[in-house]
């Protein structure tokens, strides 16, 4: 009886958890080959040569413990996407707004495993890769308020913002568009 309760757990669990492989005819690259996964698309109105983009992404959910954020993700496939059909990298420029319970996914290490059982911050990284790369991380003042995140327990360049709110209202000012996903 122990080996049948076991054998189902580990079907469920298995069921439950989602594959660590890219759908089919997904791949990542030309910007960041670690995340970002596109797929090939053959489009009716194709981007025109000249193209620009300015894009802010909101973040509100967290990610499971230990892995990367998924909007913090759609930034980076939002970019390989957008190279990959002929759009220079520097015609785009993305911010990321963060806020509620994702505001710890931009937390420091030591900050982020205090408040995840040890894990490691699976956004981490990904975030260093994406400065680089010129995307801006906000985080909501009044969320770090909240979680009681202070300006050093953040991950290197990121940025305290007064508010979630007044951080879009000021991207806005600057061209900035809000990404609907």
């Amino acid at each position: 009886m122990k080996i049948l309760k076991a054998a189902l757990f580990c079907g469920a669990f298995a069921l439950s958890t989602p594959a660590m492989a890219q759908p089919e005819g997904f791949e990542t690259g030309p910007v960041f080959e670690d995340f970002g996964p596109k797929a090939a698309v053959q489009t009716d109105d194709p981007l025109a040569k000249g193209s620009r983009f300015q894009i802010a992404f909101d973040v509100a959910k967290k990610a499971n413990p230990g892995s990367l954020n998924r909007t913090i993700e759609s930034a980076a496939r939002f970019i390989n996407m957008h190279v990959a059909a002929g759009v220079p990298a520097e015609n785009i420029r993305l911010a990321i707004v963060v806020h509620g319970g994702a505001s710890v996914d931009l937390t420091r290490q030591d900050i982020y495993g205090a408040r995840n059982e040890g894990t490691r911050n699976g956004s981490a990284d990904a975030i260093a890769v994406l400065q680089k790369h010129g995307v801006a991380f906000h985080l909501c003042g009044q969320s770090a308020a909240a979680y009681k995140i202070a300006s050093a327990d953040l991950l290197p360049g990121v940025k305290m913002d007064l508010s979630a709110m007044t951080a879009h209202a000021l991207l806005q000012q600057q061209g900035y568009t809000l990404n609907p996903f």
